[in-house]
């Protein structure tokens, strides 16, 4: 690990501390959890706060493990400004999501890393598309900007289907906001991964077409 690493050393600790302390206190989840009826409130602080909160270890331990593999790829290229940039953008972009597709339920709630997460994810398959990523259940190396296509395809079929107690839209929120603010910070990369660009695009095509002719 380089020097520039200490960044991803604080962001997982800061997460460790946070979810800790919100295992074992509810109310102090309940402030500061992603909640609709508190942003409408005007707890705006709740978009961010709600990505440092976990519901349990195993959930905890998931985000921090991929963000610990992804986040030193995005770093070498972009640097700690930048890194923070995507890192931060990624969360909030996740966040309004969740806003816009749930904003009418007054109830809904969500936490975890997941969007900031999947932010640097996507970060990094734009990066290096190469990659190849081992996965649990599946004996050989998938390509990264194949796992990126099926992730967000997956998204928009849990979206569509409420499926389990996942926040499908924050994740894939945090990825277009990824993919967006690293296209954005880093244009060389059109003239590099354009195809890659291409690909990674159409779930985000795909989903906004869904949501304009009604079918999420």
């Amino acid at each position: 690990m380089g020097k520039l690493d200490i960044i991803i050393i604080v962001l997982i600790g800061a997460n460790i501390v946070i979810s800790l302390k919100g295992f074992k206190d509810f109310s102090f989840v309940e402030k500061y959890k992603f909640n609709i009826g508190g942003i409408r409130r005007g707890e705006q602080i709740r978009m961010l706060s709600s990505g440092f909160l976990h519901a349990d270890m195993g959930h905890l331990f998931f985000n921090m493990l991929t963000l610990y593999f992804f986040a030193p790829v995005v770093l070498g290229f972009f640097g700690p400004i930048k890194f923070l940039v995507v890192y931060f953008g990624s969360l909030l972009v996740g966040s309004l999501f969740s806003l816009y597709f749930h904003k009418d339920e007054y109830h809904y709630s969500a936490l975890g890393a997941s969007g900031a997460v999947s932010g640097i994810i996507y970060a990094a398959i734009l990066f290096r598309p190469e990659m190849s990523l081992y996965l649990m259940f599946i004996p050989i190396p998938i390509p990264a900007y194949v796992f990126g296509i099926g992730y967000l395809l997956y998204s928009i079929f849990g979206m569509k289907n409420r499926m389990g107690n996942i926040g499908h839209d924050a994740h894939f929120g945090g990825a277009v906001g990824g993919y967006v603010i690293t296209l954005i910070l880093a244009p060389w990369l059109f003239q590099q991964n354009l195809l890659m660009i291409i690909l990674l695009a159409i779930p985000i095509i795909i989903l906004f077409v869904m949501q304009k002719l009604g079918k999420l």
